[in-house]
């Protein structure tokens, strides 16, 4: 191919980013309006119910007269329609999704209400989608993994000394890897190579934020080769972010060898516009009072989190969150919501 050609296809290129945009604004715009033909059509069935001496019975009669009356319309059966109406009724007082309610899919709103035990669990989720652009797959995988309850005990874990509240936000204390299919008895080779093979999903459960450098990522120092397992890099934190993988449980000794990777990467690797870098520890295990004690005297951003082959028991999790959110509440740390 002549560096011509090669030239044009690199400018053509511009109009297929062209029509790109100009389809995704089309798709939200219809998303915008269907939302908001539900909405009405929700608050249309409340009203009526709430007026009518049937009660819900009433939705009843409307689907069938829709069916009746105009055949060709989807979606407006009898569940269908109390859905709209339990869409309405559950965010009509709620300020805090107003802006939101119209950037979300009418499946992920379904997702989210349906697999939703409390209005701050809703509101995660639907920020959630809005940031990382989730499809309904994804965002019921995010659901089925506890991604809400693994984030809000990420939350609750104390800081290390030098890791600020937006590192922990970006990087949480379990990760849920069950997509990674690896072998019974596996090395950590095996298990970055599975990582590698299975990037978007990895990227779904780290975050969108994360960008992938590479494996194995060689760093010079004294004339010595060392080698990262995984590099990325962060936009939110803007900042580089090297993950080292165990295997086993975690040890303090691990501590030393993220330290000096970070030190070299900031050094050697870092730009002069990007934030230091933070480190993560994704183990197979850990002991939280032996990764407080390791972390006590770290002198980098450095977080440990174990993850896991398989999809949490999400009730366990969330008796889990109950406990300490009430202890909370009892030391007076949180404010009670309803």
């Amino acid at each position: 191919m002549s560096e011509e050609l090669t030239l044009k296809m690199s400018q053509f290129d511009k109009i297929i980013s062209i029509i790109d945009q100009a389809r995704n604004r089309a798709l939200k715009a219809v998303n915008a309006e269907l939302i908001r033909m539900y909405w009405d059509v929700g608050e249309y069935l409340s009203d009526l119910c709430a007026s009518s001496g049937f009660g819900d019975k009433v939705i009843d009669e409307v689907a069938a007269y829709i069916a009746e009356h105009n055949p060709g319309v989807k979606g407006f059966n009898r569940r269908g329609l109390y859905r709209m109406k339990q869409f309405y009724e559950t965010y009509k007082d709620d300020e805090f999704v107003s802006a939101l309610l119209t950037q979300i899919s009418w499946t992920n709103h379904l997702l989210i209400m349906s697999g939703s035990k409390s209005t701050e669990e809703r509101h995660f989720y639907m920020a959630l989608c809005v940031k990382e652009h989730y499809s309904s797959r994804e965002l019921e995988r995010q659901m089925d993994s506890a991604y809400y309850e693994r984030y809000m005990l990420s939350n609750q874990k104390p800081l290390p000394n030098l890791v600020t509240k937006d590192v922990r936000s970006s990087i949480l204390d379990s990760y849920v890897l069950e997509f990674l299919d690896l072998p019974k008895d596996y090395s950590e080779r095996n298990l970055r190579k599975a990582i590698i093979a299975n990037l978007k999903d990895f990227i779904l459960e780290f975050g969108r934020d994360f960008s992938f450098i590479g494996e194995e990522y060689r760093i010079q120092v004294g004339g010595q080769d060392f080698y990262i397992d995984l590099l990325f890099y962060n936009r939110a934190l803007s900042c580089l972010v090297p993950v080292e993988l165990k295997i086993g449980k975690f040890k303090p000794e691990h501590i030393g060898q993220i330290n000096f990777y970070l030190e070299a990467l900031d050094r050697d690797v870092k730009k002069p516009n990007e934030n230091p870098s933070a480190g993560v520890i994704l183990c197979a295990a850990k002991d939280d009072a032996v990764v407080e004690y390791a972390l006590s005297r770290s002198t980098s951003p450095t977080l440990v989190s174990s993850y896991t082959e398989h999809l949490p028991d999400k009730k366990l999790l969330e008796k889990k969150l109950r406990e300490l959110t009430d202890l909370a509440l009892e030391m007076g740390e949180v404010e009670e919501t309803d």
